[in-house]
């Protein structure tokens, strides 16, 4: 399992010399890897790479093999610091996470100040006249827009203020961004549940996922299973009301009748209530159903056996932000998407006592029971939680 990722000793580096030049502590010609290795305290190789990571952003301009580089603020007019926006998904939760920390702490070392929008989109519904409201409202120079719909990021296309979509629903929209490769990854852990005897495979992810037709990564998933002849339809991709109580109730319905046997959940908050609600009820993990995260979180770090996910390096996001925004300050053009790569880690995915490829229909029966008869005590135990609806509302594929 992946231990939590840090910026390099280079990346530091890097990120210390362009706020130094950005304060104006040095121009016209940048010092030597020498006596900047010796300030630091790190070796010439390390001071190189920095500096050569300055020269990609065009921050600092070659003189030739020998010549030490020239500084260069002119490109775009007055080199200036900016303020930029950061708008949220969920704002609490969002702004808690390690990689918002760490965008944040990068592009203040890069010289620019770093404020969080008064609401995050999910407070302002998502909905664009709403979001233009907002910005109007918030003094910035440039907006970082954290997983954002559709609609949304379209709108930030077509004004003139610098815009940068972190996740979301960027294909197809002139916007810079940057996102982890999920899709290939995704597929090796749906196929990874298939190879071990699973069919009853669920995906859980919030609605701007679904809505209105299903992501990349969602149709990915979709297809891996009807590419394994495994059934497809609302059951393996269910809408719920995006609230705690509305995750409940999705999850007691999914369970009521004919269960699940394997789970992949999307954002490590929803993973963790997941587990919850097994836990609670008796479902055994992974015993009675697996369950595998969409993203990896420092926490699964420390559970043993080691949680199924999705990860990838998050210094590689960090880097992109941190060069878009130079090039806005520098006035130079830059709408490039990248993608960093992803990996699914196995880590505790199940292989099930006298593992078969697939279950016959004697443990299907078992299964089913066994799964129901969880169900069935606790909500005998617990009569209030059996008012949870039926059944999730669900879309079509």
């Amino acid at each position: 399992m992946g231990t939590p990722s840090f910026l390099s000793i280079t990346d530091q580096a890097a990120e210390h010399l362009r706020a130094e030049i950005l304060r104006g502590r040095w121009s016209g010609i940048m010092p030597g890897k020498h006596q900047l290795a010796a300030e630091l305290g790190i070796n010439n190789k390390t001071v190189e790479a920095a500096l050569r990571q300055l020269e990609k952003t065009r921050l600092l301009l070659p003189q030739g093999a020998g010549r030490n580089r020239r500084i260069n603020l002119r490109r775009g007019g007055t080199a200036r610091v900016l303020r930029i926006a950061t708008l949220l998904n969920e704002g609490e939760q969002d702004r808690k996470t390690q990689l918002h920390i760490k965008i944040t702490h990068a592009l203040a070392g890069a010289g620019h100040t770093v404020i969080n929008a008064p609401k995050s989109l999910s407070e302002v519904r998502f909905a664009p006249k709403r979001v233009a409201t907002l910005v109007r409202q918030t003094t910035a120079d440039a907006w970082i827009i954290f997983a954002g719909s559709r609609g949304v990021l379209e709108w930030f296309a077509s004004q003139p203020l610098p815009a940068f979509a972190l996740f979301g629903h960027r294909i197809g929209i002139k916007i810079p961004a940057v996102s982890p490769d999920n899709p290939p990854a995704l597929a090796a852990a749906t196929r990874s549940l298939i190879a071990l005897g699973h069919r009853r495979i669920v995906l859980l992810c919030r609605k701007i996922r679904r809505l209105p037709r299903p992501g990349l990564s969602e149709s990915v998933f979709l297809d891996t299973l009807r590419a394994h002849h495994c059934p497809t339809g609302d059951f393996n991709l269910p809408d719920w009301e995006e609230t705690n109580a509305g995750f409940q109730q999705c999850l007691a319905a999914l369970f009521r009748t004919t269960p699940p046997t394997a789970l992949i959940v999307d954002e490590p908050p929803y993973f963790v209530a997941a587990m919850q609600y097994l836990l609670a009820r008796g479902i055994r993990v992974p015993a009675d159903v697996s369950l595998i995260c969409t993203d990896d979180d420092p926490a699964f770090a420390h559970c043993e056996p080691p949680i199924a996910c999705i990860t990838w390096d998050n210094r590689h996001v960090v880097r992109r932000i941190v060069n878009w925004a130079s090039n806005v300050r520098l006035g130079k053009p830059d709408l490039r998407q990248t993608l960093t790569p992803a990996e699914f880690l196995v880590g505790g995915v199940p292989r099930r006592r006298n593992h078969r490829p697939a279950r016959n229909a004697t443990n299907q029966v078992r299964h089913k029971e066994s799964v129901i008869k969880s169900n069935r005590d606790f909500f005998t135990a617990n009569p209030r939680e059996s008012s949870l609806i039926p059944r999730p509302r669900c879309m079509n594929n």
